[in-house]
């Protein structure tokens, strides 16, 4: 993965504490998932005393919401793999895959990518949701889905493919090996991607949606 982390030993240099404090909840988080992360673990990571952490975070939550924007980053970036002028389908492919892929590699930043901060004020379209919804838009801006098939349709794209993480982490998929995750995950995106476009097709072909 992507994501810069920081070794068990202090290496604090002045000038770059938010970055080691970051670097330090990383390393905490990636085995630990969301609970490891603290403000003392993370300064001693650093070399500093913790008090020196709310020069640059106003608290736990504050290091916590930083660490969630660089693992969510690096997600963006694991599904970011096709180049622009590729085929839209094959991006969106390459989204969803990117998403599982990242999930499997890295099932304790991703524990953290989606948690729960604070009081759920609005924020920023998460980066791995922002990407989803590019190769969306891309389908629409090639002709491949028309415009009023397009509106919420990153919902059960994404529920496809986080739900799927889930069985792969948590539940019965977890027993199976490598191959055969990787074969029900690329058969849960293909799956999910030729529903969008045959609901397209159908009623292209019927003049009314299909019936469930």
């Amino acid at each position: 993965m992507t994501v810069a982390h920081s070794p068990d030993r202090p290496r604090y240099h002045h000038g770059n504490l938010r970055e080691e404090l970051i670097a330090g909840a990383l390393t905490a988080t990636r085995s630990g998932g969301p609970d490891a992360l603290s403000i003392r673990d993370s300064t001693r990571r650093a070399g500093v005393t913790p008090n020196a952490a709310y020069r640059h975070f106003r608290g736990r939550d504050d290091l916590l919401v930083a660490t969630i924007d660089r693992i969510q980053a690096s997600m963006a970036a694991e599904m970011d793999t096709e180049p622009a002028d590729a085929d839209p389908v094959e991006v969106l492919r390459a989204v969803g895959l990117g998403y599982i892929r990242f999930a499997l590699a890295e099932p304790g930043w991703f524990g953290v990518a989606f948690t729960s901060v604070g009081s759920g004020d609005a924020t920023p379209l998460p980066a791995p949701l922002a990407r989803l919804v590019a190769a969306l838009d891309g389908l629409v801006t090639a002709g491949v889905l028309p415009e009023d098939h397009r509106a919420g349709a990153e919902w059960p794209c994404w529920s496809a493919v986080h739900g799927f993480t889930f069985l792969a982490l948590h539940g019965p998929l977890r027993h199976r090996t490598t191959e055969e995750v990787l074969a029900a995950a690329r058969r849960t995106v293909d799956t999910a991607i030729d529903g969008l476009l045959v609901a397209h097709r159908t009623t292209d072909t019927t003049g009314d949606p299909p019936h469930a």
